[in-house]
C-alpha cells in the first residue's frame, strides 16, 4: 500500500542545516539514492541539478536523502555543483520511514540498500505523488513534468 504521509524526523543535512520534514511548511521533491559518488546517483543528482530552476519555479525545493556521511554529502555536492541539499540518514530513519531500504543482488550478491525512490511532498507533509525502483534516465524529467500538472 502506498504512503499517503510522511512521518515526522529530523536529520542532518549539507551547509549545516537540518532537515526537519514537520517544520518544512513548503512543497519539494525528496529523492532517495543508494550512495554518493556512483554512476547512477551522480548522473540523477546532475539531472535534477540542471533542472533545479524549473522545479523552483514550480514551488518544489530539492532534497536528495542516502546513508552517507555529511562529510561524504559536502563532498559529493560541491564535487557536482548541486544547488540543492543533501540528507544524511546514517542511522535509517527516514529509510525506515519511507520503505526504501531493500534487498538488492550486486554483483550476484544480496545486499540490503535503499531502492532509488523519490517523492512529490506537499507543505502539510502529504505525498502527492511516489515512484519506486526509479530507472535514472529521464526521471528528473518525468517528476518536473508531474509537478507542473499538480
Amino acid at each position: 500500500m502506498p504512503l499517503t504521509s510522511i512521518a515526522s524526523f529530523q536529520l542532518p543535512a549539507t551547509g549545516g542545516k537540518t532537515f526537519n520534514q514537520s517544520l518544512k511548511g513548503e512543497s519539494y521533491i525528496l529523492y532517495c539514492y543508494p550512495k554518493d559518488n556512483t554512476p547512477g546517483c551522480s548522473q540523477q543528482a546532475s539531472q535534477f541539478r540542471d533542472l533545479y530552476p524549473q522545479f523552483v519555479a514550480c514551488g518544489y525545493a530539492i532534497y536528495g536523502l542516502s546513508r552517507d556521511s555529511l562529510k561524504s554529502h559536502e563532498n559529493f555536492k560541491k564535487k557536482f555543483d548541486l544547488p540543492f541539499e543533501l540528507v544524511s540518514d546514517t542511522e535509517e530513519i527516514a529509510c525506515l520511514a519511507l520503505d526504501v531500504m531493500k534487498m538488492k543482488n550486486m554483483y550476484g550478491k544480496q545486499v540490503r540498500g535503499i531502492e532509488r525512490s523519490t517523492f512529490v511532498i506537499d507543505g502539510k507533509g502529504k505525498i502527492l505523488k511516489q515512484w519506486r525502483g526509479v530507472k535514472v534516465p529521464g526521471h528528473a524529467e518525468e517528476v518536473l513534468k508531474t509537478i507542473q500538472t499538480l
